[in-house]
């Protein structure tokens, strides 16, 4: 028989990669979206998907919404794996509307949890969180040193970046919400024997990605380099991520559920690791010199709310219990996204 997969926001960006990786293992795919990502990409990505898809019985979609645990518990019925990786995605929207973002972050995880809990079929729940649960690093002293074009490390602890050890302090609405997931997720683990393992992401990017200003920050400033339209950097440009090719999630994801009676309860930083690293005048740079693009004009605005000037994530965890660690370069991935976007229909709007 068939292993049945519930994805929750299969339709979003790392959902409709998953979608298609979870086919391609020959799995019962369930996508589960309300399509109601802005900017249209969720759109787009289920336009896709049903194209290409159309007739297969392994696939199907059920327009449904996190908030609703009556539609979540129906369709998670006897299902194998839950890969909830539904969510606001936006620190600025959360600021803007934090109802709506709690309502689906940390009550749509709760609502996932619970139905995942009462599907008779003790799934496997992998849930994706975020570096915004660790704050702007101020629970443990961390040192930054302002370089050239980008912010780093000053102290030796840290620099390999920040471990899943780190306190946690859950910073913004958005941060909050997905907070609030993260902990629940494991200790529905401690306390209901739920098989959950939490992924705290940094910088995903890949095929498949519909930026917007707010969201999807590397994808974005090579849309508009595409375009030749002007950005806007919000605070200095020094900033700094770690930047993780999608491909390399699809990996974690599986070495993690291969690895289940180790991993479940437990959670970890996954990102792209130092070397990886990239602020925003560094890609610019990048996109001037090694893709022969650049926006037509680059202005400066204010620091946004809960905006980092500095995150790395240490994988060392990944790489000790399930034996991961990212394969494509910073570089390689930049330029893989790149020739995927040169061929999409954007959006005039944006």
């Amino acid at each position: 028989m068939k292993s049945k997969v519930i994805i929750t926001g299969g339709a979003g960006f790392i959902g409709s990669n998953l979608t298609e990786h979870w086919l391609s293992k020959e799995c019962q795919v369930t996508v589960f979206d309300n399509l109601s990502r802005p900017g249209g990409g969720s759109q787009k990505n289920i336009e896709y998907l049903l194209n290409k898809y159309k007739g297969n019985p392994s696939f199907e979609f059920v327009l449904g919404d996190v908030r609703n645990l009556e539609q979540l518990k129906k369709a998670m019925k006897d299902v194998d794996t839950v890969m909830h990786v539904a969510a606001q995605t936006a620190m600025t929207t959360s600021i803007e509307d934090p109802v709506g973002d709690f309502e689906t972050n940390a009550r749509g995880t709760f609502n996932v949890l619970e139905a995942a809990a009462s599907s008779g079929s003790d799934p496997i729940v992998i849930y994706t969180s975020t570096n915004k649960v660790y704050g702007d690093l101020t629970r443990k002293p961390v040192k930054l040193v302002e370089k050239e074009k980008r912010w780093d490390f000053g102290n030796e602890e840290y620099l390999e970046g920040i471990d899943a050890d780190y306190p946690l302090d859950f910073e913004g609405p958005y941060g909050c919400s997905k907070g609030v997931g993260d902990a629940y997720c494991l200790d529905y683990a401690r306390t209901f024997g739920l098989k959950t393992v939490v992924f705290r992401m940094s910088g995903i990017y890949g095929m498949g990605q519909h930026p917007t200003e707010d969201q999807g920050w590397v994808a974005w400033f090579i849309r508009r380099a595409i375009e030749k339209k002007p950005i806007t950097i919000y605070g200095d440009g020094k900033q700094v991520r770690d930047i993780l090719f999608i491909t390399d999630l699809l990996e974690a994801f599986d070495q993690a559920m291969k690895n289940i009676e180790h991993t479940k309860g437990q959670a970890y930083n996954i990102g792209g690791g130092r070397g990886n690293s990239i602020s925003i005048l560094e890609l610019l740079e990048f996109l001037e010199k090694d893709l022969a693009i650049k926006p037509s004009e680059v202005s400066f605005g204010p620091w946004r709310l809960a905006d980092q000037k500095l995150y790395i994530s240490n994988t060392q965890r990944a790489k000790r219990e399930f034996g991961w660690e990212p394969k494509v370069s910073k570089e390689e991935g930049i330029k893989r996204l790149y020739e995927w976007m040169k061929r999409v229909d954007w959006d005039e709007s944006l």
